[in-house]
């Protein structure tokens, strides 16, 4: 008898504890934000993952009621970032932005990493980016047939350059090479616009990025689009062919951008952060700044986490196979 009073003791604190808990977090989730929100993007300025972010951070801002900044943690592919932001304070205030490069591949590539997929929280995918090579403005080639033939007569000795093993740009151009048969020397930085500002000023032979970053610079004729590994053309580049038409259609490139918080982040907090992201990339700001950039926001129905979390398990499986080699 004297067991069975304890038990109900027990249970009748465990219970006082949940509901007090369940109505702290409600309160503190009516509540949230209180002050700015410190959004993570792992890799330098100017990159792709940067522009997104800037784009979908100002509306997510105006929505939350708060000012959401930018901190660029650049290195080691974007796990550096990453690492960060698992061990923030799971309050909301500490998100980041991710990719399959960031939260998928560099689990193989970095098998010792201090985190792993269940070290976040998904909070919803915000853009879809489509992966471009782009060369040299003088590089001796003029389309991507002859790309592979001087490719294939000069093993070796040409260089893409890309964000970081790990990275979305790293995949692109994994995947390109592989499709194309190539031996290309590929070339980290600690972001995609370095390693553009090289490939702009011919330092190295081209750079494998998406359109969200590197559509100006073709544009403006600064270097010069080789491929586009999507089935359609893009608005912003009608004369860059597609991987299909140009005669590599096992080139695919079509990558995703999504946000994630630190595990044990409250339900009802990562509820808001997500209605503000959905929010945001239906304004017509980011839609016209997406647009400008190639990318192009969620269809209806995919903006929610659990959408997100699915790419990110089904990319984990994805590149522990294709990238087996690489792991370190």
């Amino acid at each position: 008898m004297i067991a069975f009073a304890v038990k109900r003791v027990l249970a009748a604190i465990a219970a006082l504890s949940f509901a007090s808990f369940s109505l702290a977090t409600g309160a503190f989730a009516q509540d949230y934000p209180k002050r700015p929100v410190t959004m993570i993007v792992p890799f330098a300025a100017g990159g792709t993952s940067d522009v997104i972010a800037r784009a979908v951070a100002e509306q997510m801002g105006i929505a939350l009621g708060q000012t959401i900044v930018i901190e660029n943690v650049a290195g080691a592919g974007g796990s550096t970032a990453l690492a960060r932001a698992s061990r923030a304070e799971p309050d909301g205030y500490t998100i980041a932005i991710g990719n399959a490069g960031t939260n998928a591949a560099t689990y193989t590539i970095y098998p010792k990493l201090p985190f792993t997929p269940d070290s976040f929280v998904p909070i919803a995918m915000v853009a879809k980016t489509f992966g471009i090579v782009a060369l040299r403005k003088d590089f001796p080639a003029k389309d991507l047939k002859e790309f592979i033939a001087y490719a294939k007569a000069n093993p070796g000795k040409i260089n893409l350059g890309h964000a970081g093993v790990g990275s979305s740009n790293y995949l692109i151009c994994k995947s390109f090479v592989t499709a194309a048969g190539i031996d290309a020397t590929l070339v980290g930085y600690r972001g995609a616009a370095p390693a553009l500002t090289d490939a702009v000023g011919s330092q190295i032979d081209g750079v494998c990025d998406a359109a969200a970053s590197v559509s100006q610079s073709i544009n403006e004729k600064l270097v010069k689009g080789l491929v586009v590994g999507s089935t359609v053309r893009l608005a912003t580049l009608p004369e860059l062919p597609t991987s299909a038409e140009a005669g590599l259609p096992e080139f695919e490139a079509q990558g995703w951008n999504g946000l994630f918080a630190p595990k044990g982040t409250p339900p009802a907090v990562i509820a808001k952060l997500n209605a503000a992201a959905r929010t945001a990339v239906e304004t017509d700001a980011v839609k016209k700044r997406f647009a400008d950039l190639s990318t192009v926001a969620p269809d209806a129905g995919e903006h929610t986490p659990e959408l997100l979390q699915q790419l990110v398990t089904r990319d984990v499986e994805k590149y522990r196979k294709m990238l087996a080699d690489d792991a370190k």
